[in-house]
């Protein structure tokens, strides 16, 4: 009973202040001994209601052991200012986004229900070293049916040599292949 008794009155004879937020919430540290270990305590006394998404991230970081010292109202600030530049900066990106849309110069998406996936096609397309059924010059000629002449050539050439492995069933032996030097 008197340990229970001992710990109560060091709750409030030992607590130090730590600091305090743009909400006024109060934060706290205490040193005890728990088994033979010196250990740190940290808590938050609100003002108010108790609402825990009105704690910061960086008080958050302190309570969880995540920072050695506690935050400090110059930083807070300076973290504050720089998340309203970035606010600002997404506002004037957006913006531009409209001006152009609105220009022409990009296309506005069309979303209808679910947006689809990514164009792997065109941004495949957009490698020199695209594979051949991939090419855009062969992609267009198979929608019109129309061959030309360099159509005709890049069929007619030969493959490239792959880096790749190669080999399947009975010619196949793991690990004989060496990469190109």
């Amino acid at each position: 009973m008197s340990k229970l008794l001992s710990r109560i009155a060091g709750f409030f004879s030992n607590r130090s202040f730590a600091g305090v937020d743009k909400t006024g919430n109060r934060y706290f540290s205490r040193t005890e001994e728990i088994d033979g270990l010196m250990k740190e305590k940290r808590w938050v006394m609100f003002k108010g209601e108790q609402d825990p998404t009105s704690i910061p991230v960086e008080w958050i970081c302190w309570l969880n052991g995540q920072r050695k010292k506690a935050p400090t109202p110059e930083e807070m600030a300076e973290l504050e200012a720089r998340r309203e530049q970035v606010k600002l900066n997404v506002a004037l990106l957006k913006k531009e986004e409209e001006r152009r849309a609105r220009e022409g110069s990009i296309p506005k998406n069309k979303r209808v229900g679910k947006v689809g996936g990514p164009d792997l096609k065109s941004f495949i397309q957009q490698f020199e070293g695209a594979s051949e059924g991939d090419r855009p010059q062969e992609a267009s000629d198979a929608k019109t049916g129309v061959r030309t002449e360099e159509t005709e050539a890049e069929n007619s050439e030969p493959m490239p040599e792959s880096l790749e492995p190669t080999g399947f069933g009975t010619t196949y032996r793991p690990g004989t292949w060496q990469p190109p030097t």
